[in-house]
């Protein structure tokens, strides 16, 4: 049990990171937070902060947010170093303000990568990924209405795979984490579900060379094996989809050209 679960209120020292545009010079602002109710969520105390300046007559932070319950994948903050903070499996807007301890300085920044240039504030462009999906991350075959449930059969292993790996929210963390700013984990999840279905496999083989180039000509690095992705995911996906992605992309690789 958390330090702060019998008490009601927290202090906190913000360090958050203030950018009016990508292309100019960035610093961190300081904010003393006092009584921040430890039942709030972390959007839920930046809510606060920028109340908090917008009485004062000054800009508030610029932040993504959505769904605010793990869904939507836009809660894109860097929380002391770690993507979506430290919390296991856990997206910004998830993470509660029990999970910190009174007195503590808290840095706030957006994500870090070359393909995901800041926006204003801890906003950046994650256009990349739309990009990216838009190269193959779909089926295009026009399949009528929904046939019965049990009129294709699917194995477990692969109904279980292809769901485990659906589960990605495209937030970017996984590229925020990694040294490289590598995507292999989001588009070897988005590659992996459909490679699992079957209607997934008559464009497998396009599919995957077309997402991986797409990859490739947005500036993502590579993937060098450190898993700081899989660590970051706050959908718990494992680096198997970065193996299967790599299976799919050097077979559909010999198959077209021979």
């Amino acid at each position: 049990m958390s330090a702060n679960e019998h008490d009601e209120t927290i202090d906190l020292t913000l360090k958050v990171w203030r950018q009016r545009s990508g292309g100019a010079p960035g610093q961190f602002e300081t904010h003393e937070m006092k009584g921040v109710s430890v039942h709030s969520s972390f959007l839920e105390m930046m809510d606060v902060l920028n109340a908090t300046l917008v009485r004062a007559g000054k800009e508030p932070v610029v932040f993504d947010h959505d769904c605010r319950e793990g869904i939507c994948g836009s809660c894109s903050m860097v929380i002391n170093g770690q993507a979506h903070g430290a919390e296991p499996e856990t997206a910004t807007c998830q993470l509660h303000m029990r999970k910190f301890r009174s007195g503590e300085t808290v840095f706030v920044e957006p994500w870090r990568a070359d393909s995901f240039p800041v926006i204003r504030d801890l906003m950046v462009d994650r256009s990349a990924f739309d990009r990216v999906m838009s190269a193959g991350g779909y089926v295009s075959a026009n399949t009528g209405s929904p046939p019965d449930a049990n009129a294709t059969p699917i194995s477990r292993e692969d109904s279980d795979q292809a769901m485990d790996a659906a589960a990605c929210i495209g937030c970017g963390a996984c590229v925020a984490a990694c040294p490289n700013s590598s995507a292999m984990l989001f588009v070897g999840a988005k590659v992996s579900h459909l490679a699992r279905l079957p209607q997934g496999q008559p464009e497998r083989e396009r599919r995957v060379v077309a997402m991986v180039q797409a990859m490739d000509s947005e500036g993502f690095g590579n993937c060098t094996n450190h898993y700081e992705c899989s660590k970051a995911c706050p959908k718990g996906i494992g680096v198997d989809v970065i193996a299967q992605l790599n299976r799919d992309y050097i077979k559909a690789t010999v198959v077209r050209s021979n």
